[in-house]
């Protein structure tokens, strides 16, 4: 069955020669914008709801941990920027603005330190985001450093910022111009939010410090994710391929902290490889994909469990997710022919991508990837699972009492060293090839560009356009990006400011035997191998003869897009043709961190030296996004109002809707509290039971007329069939903005009651 896909088509375009010539180019070059990686969602799909299940959880005896005693704290807050009129961060599509929410996105925070040295402990920082970024990391930084007291401690060399790369989010807080493009700019609501939230996390893992015990354990998932790329990963030597089952990696690695107290568990930090692109781009409902919906069930479900303490936080962090997709039935051509995609370069019949879209395990719903988003969370939820409840037979211990971690700056430009056989070789300014154009199976791209496109493309008169006002990339770059044929020079592109990052974060964080590398990129399946083994080969002398267990988070701190081996760079599918830094840059990669990983030693003192600090863009961002002008009721009318109201009664599994007189959401971002609700009445009292917090509660957001001010708020249950059967209302908290003054004024919507049975 082919699906239709309602996204807009993206216009190309790009200018640098003065300001709005500039974001003429956004309008009609969004295809060649960062491809970080309308119509609404259908309502009535039935999701099981793993935090109202209604079956006992059986209490699991408390194991002590037979390793060291480390300082651990976990946090959690909210971090929901707008939720309407603000291009997603992903896919670089402008069609894909938001009109509301599904699920609110958090950030999470995870600190272990030494008990023996308390200065010596590191931050990680788990976002529902696409990725870390510059500008996101330096107000993270300025927010801690401006708590003072005792966290003084937290900075630079020890705070990691980590992405679960998800494409349903709000954009406009990146640091560099390219992917400020398809959301029209930079938006410092959007900033805010996620810094603001980071920082109350860290607070708040900082606040739960205790002395605890860390252990890991490992599963396969083997139906969580599959390759969207094997033509590529065929190119890696068929020795090297031999040693692996799977053309990407299927083991999720769990790391459980644990209260030394009274054994309870504070919570999990997971690494799994899925890209966060189960939700289709052509939805426009805020949430975290698929790790989001894995990290809320997972903390539902630990609510009130006997091994969990109160406020028990789950993080559900990326891996080497370069490659592999969470659309495992694969890519296929919807224009009819019921045919796959090609291997070589996912076109089709017609020869163009455009056609080409991967399809996830509950494909036949038809439903913007919503169905098989929430699957592909309960799979890598269910394999979280598994690990956690064998930790009492079962697991590692973190040993080597430990906790050291290192962070510097690296220029990429230019930069000459060695391989490991002798050859002096060199990165280059950041560049992306055509391939990068065609995007993926997850998400296609525009014009006649494909996967492995090795130079022009068909004549559009609009790409002839942008590129005669683009640089051209010098015969030096050329030739070190070689055999990448230049499509965007925009590691030498600073007009207004810089397109692109060259300057990259290197970073190490070691706990014991465990091992953390914290990538700037998104690193391919055997990109990450290859840099996990020279690592853990480094790492054995530092853990005391014990094995080391090493594990790859990111896209983190600097989004630098991609990492490749040098045989997949040759093939220059996307993710060839989004390794910024020529061919060599996973060797560089690798060489940046083991060459200072005696800064992991147990007795190590200083650190690297700082290197050079990027630029900060924050305040000199472009931003075309037009704020809120003012909100209305229609005449007769009142803010809140239920304008729609349920039916008297419903059935277990159906939708329930209601529609009020509303007002725009990004007059308050109501963080850490809700837009909707759901009540359940118990006797004279009124109890919520969903919130922003549950999948199966959907606000949306439309305006009705721009010119007065007016919109409505369309509020959906999505009814679970365990949910209990009683009387229920539906609960709108709004904020509205007058014209005169742009005052804000909170109201509520209270809809009549209704039954569920």
């Amino acid at each position: 069955m082919a699906r239709s896909y309602s996204s807009a088509s993206r216009t190309p375009g790009r200018s640098v020669v003065a300001f709005i010539s500039i974001f003429s180019l956004f309008v009609l070059g969004a295809f060649v914008a960062n491809r970080l990686g309308a119509e609404s969602p259908r309502r009535g799909f039935y999701f099981e709801h793993a935090a109202r299940t209604n079956t006992p959880v059986e209490p699991k005896v408390r194991a002590e941990s037979t390793g060291d005693k480390y300082l651990i704290g976990v946090g959690k807050a909210d971090i929901t920027g707008p939720v309407v009129e603000i291009g997603f961060a992903g896919y670089a599509d402008l069609s894909q603005t938001g009109t509301g929410l599904r699920q609110r996105i958090y950030s999470r925070a995870f600190i272990i330190g030494d008990v023996n040295n308390p200065d010596d402990r590191f931050v990680y920082l788990v976002l529902d985001t696409q990725s870390g970024d510059t500008g996101v990391r330096f107000g993270i930084l300025e927010g801690v450093a401006a708590l003072g007291g005792d966290y003084a401690v937290y900075g630079q060399g020890n705070i990691a910022v980590t992405g679960t790369h998800a494409h349903s989010g709000p954009g406009a807080w990146f640091n560099y111009l390219l992917p400020q493009v398809t959301s029209l700019g930079f938006d410092k609501q959007s900033y805010q939010a996620i810094v603001d939230g980071a920082v109350l996390s860290i607070k708040r893992a900082h606040e739960s410090l205790t002395e605890g015990y860390l252990d890991f354990g490992a599963v396969n998932i083997t139906d969580g994710n599959l390759s969207r790329s094997l033509y590529a990963y065929l190119a890696n030597p068929a020795s090297e391929r031999a040693q692996f089952t799977d053309d990407v990696d299927k083991e999720m690695t769990v790391l459980k902290f644990q209260r030394a107290s009274d054994g309870k568990n504070m919570g999990i930090l997971t690494w799994y490889p899925v890209h966060g692109t189960s939700i289709y781009q052509n939805s426009t409902h805020v949430a975290g994909d698929n790790k989001g919906v894995a990290e809320v069930m997972f903390e539902k479900a630990m609510e009130g469990e006997d091994s969990a303490a109160d406020g028990f936080v789950a993080g559900f962090s990326q891996a080497n997710v370069g490659d592999t997709t969470p659309n495992t039935l694969g890519a296929w051509c919807d224009d009819g022919s019921g045919q796959m995609c090609s291997l070589e370069n996912s076109t089709c019949a017609d020869g163009k991508s455009q056609a080409c879209h991967g399809r996830g395990p509950l494909f036949e719903q038809l439903d913007l990837g919503i169905a098989s988003c929430y699957e592909i969370g309960k799979r890598q939820y269910d394999g979280a699972r598994s690990v956690y409840d064998s930790f009492g037979s079962s697991g590692t211990a973190v040993v080597g009492s430990s906790v050291k971690s290192f962070h510097f700056y690296h220029d990429m430009s230019f930069w000459n060293f060695q391989l490991d056989n002798g050859t002096e070789v060199q990165t280059c300014p950041a560049a992306l090839g055509y391939s990068f154009a065609a995007g993926t199976s997850d998400g296609p791209g525009a014009f006649d560009f494909t996967q492995g496109d090795s130079g022009e493309p068909s004549a559009s008169p609009v790409w002839e356009v942008v590129k005669s006002l683009l640089r051209a990339p010098s015969p030096e770059q050329q030739a070190c990006q070689n055999p990448k044929p230049v499509l965007l020079d925009v590691g030498e592109m600073d007009v207004p400011y810089p397109w692109s990052p060259n300057i990259i974060d290197v970073q190490l964080l070691r706990v014991g035997q465990f091992v953390i590398i914290v990538s700037p990129s998104e690193a391919t399946t055997m990109a990450g191998r290859r840099w996990r083994a020279a690592v853990k080969a480094a790492a054995a002398d530092l853990t005391d003869g014990t094995e080391p267990r090493v594990v790859l988070g990111g896209p983190a701190n600097t989004y630098a897009h991609y990492v490749a081996t040098p045989e997949e760079y040759g093939i220059q599918r996307y993710e060839g043709a989004s390794t910024l830094f020529g061919q060599f840059e996973l060797p560089a990669y690798i060489n940046l961190t083991v060459s200072n990983i005696q800064y992991l030693a147990p007795d190590a003192t200083g650190a690297p030296d700082p290197g050079p600090t990027p630029p900060d863009n924050r305040n000199s961002s472009l931003s075309f996004i037009t704020g809120v002008v003012q909100d209305n009721a229609p005449l007769g009318k009142s803010f809140g109002d239920c304008t729609s109201q349920p039916q008297a009664s419903y059935a277990r599994g159906a939708v329930v809707n209601a529609t009020f007189v509303g007002a725009n959401p990004r007059n308050n971002l109501r963080l850490e509290q809700t837009f909707a609700a759901i009540e359940k009445q118990d006797g004279d009292t009124w109890t919520q039971v969903r919130d922003d917090a549950d999948w199966s509660l959907v606000y949306t957001w439309t305006r009705t007329d721009t010119i007065l001010g007016y919109s409505d708020v369309t509020i959906s249950w999505e009814t679970e069939a365990d949910a209990e059967p009683g009387t229920y209302r539906t609960k709108y908290y709004g904020d509205s903005k007058a014209l005169i003054g742009g005052a804000i004024t909170a109201f509520e919507g209270t809809s009549n009651t209704f039954t569920l049975s």
